[in-house]
């Protein structure tokens, strides 16, 4: 071959030492470094062939196995490279299964090439291996074609894969006894709820109504809650018509029993209705910024007569802020941890005031009751714990009050704290993340501030109950108003234009409150008719809708005060 450097060139035969003496002098040197080159590549070749992970063959397409590593002859468990070529006379001998071997063959002929394809092969005294091949297609001089191969131990990976579908079929039994367990359980429930569904007939009272709620699963709770919340709502009505007029001691005494009887019982099934829906995650929260007055506002009419009526002062320090929690939510954490200071506190007050601490807000509700051990301090939390209450007529609800706010907070993400000096009072507090002013975004209505006389308003209740029809009609001409009720939207648009509608949620026929409510206002030409929404269902799916219509809800059972509350609000605003 030709040097760059040498413009006449040398033949092959003068790089071979044909050539003249000088010729052999200068080229032998090269050569021999040639050659040296040449043996370490080959030397280095056949140390990666000797010394690979993986398995090396080559063979005859015509006849058997013609060159192996030793890694092919441990993986098949023969003792020698040479034992695994007397084995593989054949290149079928090499295969579990040799139509394998006639597959790669014909694949091999026409592609050239086969890459990753997976079989087992034949080893020793037995022994199968699962691999992974690629087969290459060698150039031959001779008439006899040649492969080479490459092949990967994959007997982990099978191992695995066959471990996997064992589990899996583990997994599927399991998946079929757990299926047929609860079908089993289903069938029982099922049962039961037709046997309480049975009982529910013949036990009317409400605490017995309540206790029922309370051993019963969520799905009949949710059957069974607006019917028996119906009842209830009819008798606090007549109950509060009752005890809005002159009566003498006996009979008030009783009227208040009776009161006191339903309230507790309302209490109580409100309780258990929404542990039950806490625990199966039936209430999301909705997180959203507002002021924190627009909650307050309504906390501080409904307590400051609570307080009054035991003999309390009700006293509020809250700092202007913007928090960002869930408005219904936090209002019932809040609530609780009031109601539950008026109800323990013999004598003193109760304060609602806030701390800051951080980007965190504080709401704190102090009181002046007999405290908490500390030893207690955790177990109020727990389901039916109320503390001092060894004798029954000591106790007061059931005890679930704080088990729901435990939940309600954690479903919340906000943080809870327990202070307290028995003897002297306890602070409970909630800690809610602060955020940025905004907009106004719940309804004036929801305050219950008083703001209006209702004696001479005109008001529309539509509702598919007689009794609750009655009910509220004695209740709101008791306050001096007018009263047109209706069953359905027929009966409500012969009625003239009320000052203020009173809709429940769910009628007959499909039709909901919202939609009848839009459709008098149309019907009257009134688009900014004052409207309150009053319902048994508690459901987020409601709640979000009818606040996103900007329409006031009221649950049943109803508590008169604050229907007035709300009634004297909304007139105000429309005058």
């Amino acid at each position: 071959m030709k040097k760059p450097s040498d413009p006449g060139g040398l033949s092959v035969s003068d790089l071979i030492g044909l050539g003249s003496q000088s010729a052999r002098k200068s080229y032998y040197p090269e050569l021999t470094a040639r050659m040296a080159e040449l043996e370490a590549e080959r030397n280095r070749y056949k140390w990666l062939f000797e010394n690979a992970l993986h398995g090396i063959f080559q063979a005859s397409l015509a006849g058997g196995v013609r060159a192996a590593n030793p890694a092919l002859a441990r993986m098949l468990g023969d003792d020698s490279v040479d034992a695994t070529q007397a084995r593989c006379t054949t290149l079928a001998a090499l295969f579990v299964d040799p139509e394998d071997a006639a597959e790669l063959q014909r694949r091999v002929v026409a592609e050239g090439r086969v890459v990753g394809y997976t079989t087992r092969l034949r080893g020793q005294r037995g022994r199968d291996v699962p691999v992974a091949m690629t087969l290459v297609q060698k150039p031959s001089s001779d008439d006899e074609p040649l492969v080479e191969a490459f092949v990967a131990d994959i007997t982990e990976r099978e191992q695995a894969r066959q471990r996997l579908m064992q589990l899996n079929e583990q997994l599927e039994g399991r998946v079929q006894e757990r299926t047929e367990a609860l079908e089993r359980v289903n069938a029982e429930l099922r049962q039961e709820i037709a046997e309480r569904r049975r009982m529910e007939a013949e036990l009317r009272e409400a605490r017995d109504a309540a206790e029922q709620a309370n051993r019963s699963k969520d799905r009949y709770l949710a059957a069974a809650s607006h019917d028996l919340l119906q009842p209830m709502n009819a008798a606090r009505l007549l109950v509060a018509t009752l005890l809005e007029r002159p009566l003498d001691g006996e009979v008030r005494d009783l009227s208040e029993r009776i009161h006191l009887s339903l309230e507790g019982a309302e209490d109580l099934l409100t309780d258990l209705l929404d542990i039950a829906r806490l625990d199966h995650d039936r209430i999301q929260p909705q997180p959203e910024t507002f002021a924190l007055r627009e909650l307050i506002a309504s906390l501080e009419a409904e307590f400051v007569s609570l307080a009054g009526s035991r003999g309390l002062t009700f006293r509020h320090r809250v700092a202007e802020a913007w928090v960002v929690s869930d408005f219904r939510l936090l209002g019932r954490v809040l609530r609780n941890f009031l109601s539950n200071a008026c109800r323990y506190t013999r004598r003193g007050g109760v304060l609602l005031g806030t701390r800051r601490r951080g980007d965190t807000l504080w709401i704190e509700v102090w009181d002046s009751g007999p405290g908490i051990p500390a030893d207690q301090r955790r177990a109020i939390f727990r389901e039916f714990h109320q503390l001092g209450t060894s004798r029954a007529r000591d106790r007061q609800g059931v005890g679930l009050g704080l088990a729901i706010v435990e939940r309600i907070v954690t479903r919340l993400g906000h943080q809870i704290e327990v202070r307290s000096w028995p003897g002297q009072g306890s602070c409970f507090a909630v800690g809610v993340p602060l955020g940025a002013a905004a907009g106004p975004r719940h309804p004036p209505a929801a305050s219950v501030a008083m703001g209006h006389d209702l004696a001479g308003g005109r008001a529309l209740v539509v509702d598919n109950e007689p009794s609750i029809l009655s009910s509220m009609q004695g209740l709101l001409e008791g306050w001096g108003m007018h009263c047109d009720l209706a069953f359905d939207a027929g009966e409500a648009r012969v009625s003239p234009p009320p000052d203020v509608l009173l809709v429940d949620l769910h009628l007959d026929d499909g039709l909901t409150g919202d939609v009848l409510i839009q459709r008098l206002r149309d019907h009257w030409q009134c688009p900014l008719l004052p409207a309150v929404i009053i319902t048994a269902d508690r459901s987020d799916h409601w709640i979000q809708r009818l606040r996103a219509a900007n329409l006031p809800v009221l649950n049943k059972p109803l508590k008169p005060g604050k229907l007035r509350a709300v009634l004297s609000q909304l007139l105000a605003q429309a005058h």
